[in-house]
């Protein structure tokens, strides 16, 4: 598949709005045009919705190229400077090694291992295992 073909059979990728984050599920691979419009359409979601995060779950990417990780750090300086901030979660091992073999370290950008824990992170869900300890605010 080609970007003209993405963008002639309107291939998107939906970002959705849960409470003040945006989530971003990525599937599959994600071609150059797609990875551009998806940047734009964050961007623009993050300043009319005015949320203050932003998830971005790549656990069903395989492959993250050096195109994609530069969108994705431009994602993160982009919601930075709308005061939002950015977490990318499921990644997998094979992409963090590609990552790190193209010298790709996406500055601004947090990680978590899941999406219920980048949403810890953002302070949005309680990441405590069920009948653990609870510990109060101090």
């Amino acid at each position: 598949m080609n970007d003209d073909y993405s963008r002639a059979v309107g291939v998107t990728v939906p970002v959705l709005r849960i409470g003040d984050v945006l989530l971003v599920t990525l599937q599959g691979d994600l071609h150059d045009g797609t990875a551009e419009q998806l940047r734009q359409d964050i961007v623009e979601a993050i300043a009319r919705s005015r949320v203050t995060g932003v998830v971005i779950d790549i656990s069903g990417v395989e492959i993250v190229d050096s195109f994609l990780g530069r969108v994705l750090a431009e994602i993160a300086a982009n919601a930075r400077l709308l005061a939002a901030q950015t977490v990318v979660a499921g990644m997998r091992p094979a992409v963090a090694l590609t990552l790190v073999e193209l010298g790709l370290t996406l500055p601004g950008l947090r990680t978590a291992l899941s999406t219920e824990a980048a949403l810890g992170l953002l302070g949005r869900v309680d990441t405590r295992v069920s009948g653990g300890p609870r510990r109060e605010p101090r």
